[in-house]
């Protein structure tokens, strides 16, 4: 999943990146209001984690012109304040939940996962092409009903193509949301997953699934592709 952290605080700001990055996700981060509106505006984000009181417009603004904007995307507010007036305002603002700083790690996943959740389940619960399954809840991954394990990073990139079916992903697309928008382009690290996840899906079976579209990136179908 793509997460944008929205974070004055350098030092909170990478803890909150680093942890999240060892979950799997796809984390930018911004360190004021105007910048982080403007991300939020411009990339399509599973989930914002948007900090209370930030340089140049605070996060009860963002949230709110967010909102205004049409943007649905689940926002988890951040606040060194815990008094019940604060958290109504961020959640009349539009905001999804609310977590008081400091808080623990652990906790911060737990509303990460049930927001994430909540997001997958007004989609579809189980994501599927042919007989692959990805089931966004448990993370369990089978193909014709023999589980298949993945690294963190390659179910991350196979929710990613099955949440994109039958749409050739730019390698630019995929860099973007499965690592960040700092990704190099010019890297061949997706090509290395893309290899690995090609042997652990297609590996034995009759129908490929993973396919690559010369000169323009991959696509996750089972539909007759011309060569």
């Amino acid at each position: 999943m793509k997460i944008l952290v929205v974070e004055d605080e350098e030092r909170v700001a990478h803890f909150i990146q680093k942890g999240l990055k060892e979950e799997g996700h796809a984390v930018d981060v911004s360190h004021d209001g105007e910048d982080g509106g403007f991300l939020a505006e411009v990339n399509d984000y599973d989930l914002i984690l948007l900090d209370v009181m930030l340089p140049k417009k605070n996060g009860i603004s963002v949230c709110r012109e967010i909102r205004d904007r049409g943007i649905t995307t689940p926002v988890l507010m951040l606040t060194a304040r815990d008094s019940v007036e604060d958290r109504v305002r961020g959640l009349d603002a539009g905001a999804d939940d609310y977590l008081v700083k400091p808080f623990a790690f652990e906790e911060l996943l737990a509303r990460v996962r049930a927001l994430l959740r909540r997001q997958a389940d007004s989609k579809t619960p189980t994501l599927q092409m042919a007989n692959l399954e990805l089931d966004p809840i448990t993370r369990m991954v089978t193909r014709g009903g023999k589980p298949i394990r993945l690294t963190t990073k390659e179910y991350a990139l196979l929710e990613y193509l099955l949440r994109n079916p039958h749409k050739v992903l730019s390698r630019t697309l995929i860099g973007e949301h499965v690592w960040d928008m700092n990704f190099d382009p010019e890297s061949n690290v997706i090509d290395v997953y893309i290899s690995h996840l090609r042997n652990k899906i297609d590996k034995g079976h009759d129908i490929p699934l993973l396919h690559t579209m010369r000169g323009q990136g991959y696509i996750l179908s089972d539909h007759n592709l011309p060569l």
